[in-house]
């Protein structure tokens, strides 16, 4: 039986937008964020982490940086991720390993892909919260329904029409309560 998955961006719709964030220590938790992750797993849904990190293309820092980042935000959170994928590629970038278009750097659905064949998900029972349209339209192509979340630095973003302020209310909504 396949399961509803909760894909979820990380900067500015989990924790406060730091451009660029390698260090854990400058992790800051959104208001009531663990609250909705607990809400979801308790509702049925698998937690998929899906976070696009250009800084490592950029040379700006290592996956181990990301790795560490999303490690300490789990232990923050109380909670593990069913599944945790990111996307170090941008086409920009410096270092060239990274340096290329991909499937998966969002608006590209790879990183959904992936989590759905790993975890056995239904799209059609699964969401995309994020803070970019980019997050949103990662999971138009597969039938995952995407929110916006205006807890990040897009906020202002005149094409925020019908967002939600914040992970909370995205959760509220979803499941009806």
């Amino acid at each position: 039986m396949s399961h509803p998955g909760a894909f979820l961006d990380r900067d500015g719709t989990l924790i406060e937008d730091v451009h660029h964030l390698h260090d854990p220590a400058r992790i800051r938790v959104l208001d009531g964020v663990p609250e909705s992750l607990l809400a979801l797993r308790a509702a049925g849904y698998k937690l998929v982490l899906v976070s696009n990190q250009s800084g490592v293309a950029r040379g700006i820092f290592t996956e181990a940086h990301v790795d560490a980042v999303n490690e300490a935000l789990q232990r923050l959170l109380g909670l593990r991720f069913d599944a945790i994928h990111t996307c170090p590629h941008h086409v920009d970038g410096v270092v060239e390993v990274y340096a290329r278009a991909c499937d998966c750097r969002k608006p590209a659905p790879g990183m959904l892909i992936r989590a759905i064949e790993a975890l056995d998900l239904d799209p059609s029972r699964s969401f995309i919260v994020g803070d970019r349209r980019s997050d949103a339209e990662a999971g138009l192509t597969l039938g995952v329904r995407g929110y916006r979340v205006r807890s990040g630095p897009t906020a202002n973003d005149p094409d925020h029409v019908g967002s939600l302020p914040d992970l909370a209310a995205v959760v509220r909504w979803h499941l009806g309560g």
